[in-house]
């Protein structure tokens, strides 16, 4: 079965060469020419790569990426981008890039980088999935649905399990109100209301009542993040 790519590139000689070449190379390709239109693609979960320029219009590439991950999706994204400086390729990566390729390459470069990613993934795919996640002495089990710290039995709701389980996965990263209101209560709008603050608030109360260290952090005007040490 060939392995199926989207390509996210607005700039439609651009899109073709690389659909072209990816197409001799036995790639099942797929294109969107809008960073809105590339993750509604990307949010199917069909993909084993995707292609994205940086410069998209309607949303652009790193916000793109952003939501990707912030869906949970765990497909390889390159970036292409002809913003070659460090800072540019680190900000890329910070958004949940795989890799960075700066415009112009050369094609067999990116062949090489696209098989790279995709053993990597395979790879990836091969692991036993992880059962239990531990931020310091807090231990979290996954498959039972059970939350120790320190040894104590910590009882959780299914919301508040399901939001620690979150923070958990992004354990020592900032995690966003935005973030948690489209992951945890599908919502993609700002439904006016503190119902992220309340529920971190409780479940903060649970994880660190009786404890002598925090381990869910208020970074302000940003977020929240669940690390054994302070912000």
């Amino acid at each position: 079965m060939s392995r199926k790519i989207l390509i996210v590139e607005d700039d439609s000689s651009t899109a073709a060469y690389l659909a072209k070449g990816l197409s001799e190379a036995g790639y099942a390709v797929e294109s969107a020419r809008d960073g809105r239109d590339g993750l509604f693609l990307a949010s199917e979960g069909i993909f084993d790569l995707v292609i994205a320029d940086r410069m998209l219009p309607g949303l652009d590439g790193l916000s793109m990426v952003s939501a990707i991950r912030a869906a949970g999706i765990a497909t390889p994204v390159l970036v292409l981008s002809a913003l070659a400086a460090v800072d540019d390729r680190v900000d890329g990566l910070k958004a949940g890039a795989d890799d960075y390729l700066c415009k112009p390459f050369s094609f067999a470069e990116l062949s090489a980088r696209i098989e790279a990613l995709v053993r990597r993934s395979d790879r990836a795919a091969t692991e036993p999935a992880k059962t239990k996640l531990s931020v310091g002495d807090l231990e979290i089990d996954l498959l039972a649905r059970a939350v120790t710290r320190a040894g104590r039995a910590i009882p959780l709701g299914a919301r508040e399990f399901n939001l620690l389980e979150f923070l958990a996965r992004h354990a020592g990263q900032v995690v966003t109100r935005t973030m948690m209101l489209e992951k945890i209560w599908n919502y993609h709008f700002d439904p006016g209301s503190n119902v992220v603050d309340v529920h971190i608030g409780r479940l903060r109360r649970k994880l660190e009542d009786g404890f002598p260290s925090p381990i869910l952090h208020t970074v302000r005007g940003a977020g929240y993040r669940l690390a054994a040490e302070p912000v």
